[in-house]
């Protein structure tokens, strides 16, 4: 709500401004001094030979200018636009909002009150219910984790059978409603120059990749003294931590050693959005189903 001047100062400026359009169209449409030679001349000659005419507008031209101004008017009175004064028909955004949400709830509560008894395998054994999972996917999801649910880099690949916070359908349900926070901190501090790249060598050991025997070994025991507290004692890491596994062949940064030691030194922040406010219980039980059958 405006307070009292700026309400006023709102109609004021409206107003005046419609009736000073009305004022100057009508001003102009024709001007009445005829003093000169010529019939319709308005007495006004530059270079002897070059005549201002009174040629007033067309009619229907002039008639259309007023319907505008009228159309304006009768606008103004039925919908907000004077100031504090919100129209005969009572209309806001808001209330036109709310009208659409309570359409769409009502339509919707149609197609998804079949699928609420559902379990996860019913769910995601129901063509149906995989369809509307998967335009629930498209729209908020694959913008992050690609169309195919594949991801990139940086960006969980959803269609393997790796999970970095579990991949049951509670866990991938909470996953969605609460979003998730994940931090691999800087360690370059606490490893030193030289740890860094003994712990890089031994974590590329421990995914099969080649690596100098040397600095791994090295590496194994500051791995074990630093890094087994998330990742654990063998690197298969923690769900519970989102705590990734290190001895499979799956990278959320790319396995290249110099992705792995910035990943070590500088540490890495990744942030899954929540959608407990966005989607409803009914989105996200369907959305997660298709996330658990894209990996099965």
């Amino acid at each position: 709500m405006l307070n009292s001047f700026w309400n006023w100062f709102v109609i004021i400026i409206s107003v005046a401004s419609i009736l000073a359009c009305w004022w100057l169209l009508h001003w102009t449409k024709g001007v009445s001094d005829r003093s000169g030679d010529e019939a319709g001349s308005t007495g006004h000659v530059w270079d002897d030979n070059i005549t201002e005419l009174n040629t007033p507008l067309p009619r229907w031209w002039l008639h259309l200018f007023n319907i505008t101004i009228v159309f304006a008017l009768v606008y103004l009175a039925i919908f907000p636009g004077l100031g504090n004064f919100g129209g005969f028909l009572g209309w806001t955004q808001v209330g036109q909002y709310e009208e659409e949400v309570a359409r769409a709830t009502t339509a919707q509560e149609a197609i998804f009150s079949r699928f609420r008894d559902m379990d996860a395998a019913a769910l995601m054994a129901d063509q149906e219910a995989r369809a509307t999972g998967g335009r629930l996917f498209g729209n908020n999801c694959a913008m992050c984790h690609g169309s195919d649910g594949r991801g990139a880099k940086s960006f969980p690949n959803l269609a393997d059978n790796d999970w970095q916070w579990g991949g049951s359908f509670e866990q991938i349900l909470s996953t969605l409603e609460y979003g998730r926070q994940a931090a691999m901190p800087p360690l370059a501090a606490v490893l030193g120059e030289q740890g860094v790249p003994e712990v890089v060598a031994y974590v590329q050991q421990l995914s099969g990749q080649k690596a100098d025997a040397e600095m791994a070994a090295a590496g194994q025991a500051r791995f074990q003294m630093v890094c087994m507290a998330c990742h654990g004692m063998d690197g298969k890491g923690n769900q519970a931590l989102g705590a990734p596994n290190l001895t499979d062949d799956i990278w959320l940064y790319s396995s290249a050693p110099s992705d792995i030691e910035y990943g070590i030194r500088n540490g890495r922040n990744g942030k899954m959005p929540a959608f407990g406010n966005t989607l409803s219980e009914d989105h996200r039980r369907l959305l997660a189903a298709y996330v658990m059958g894209l990996s099965n």
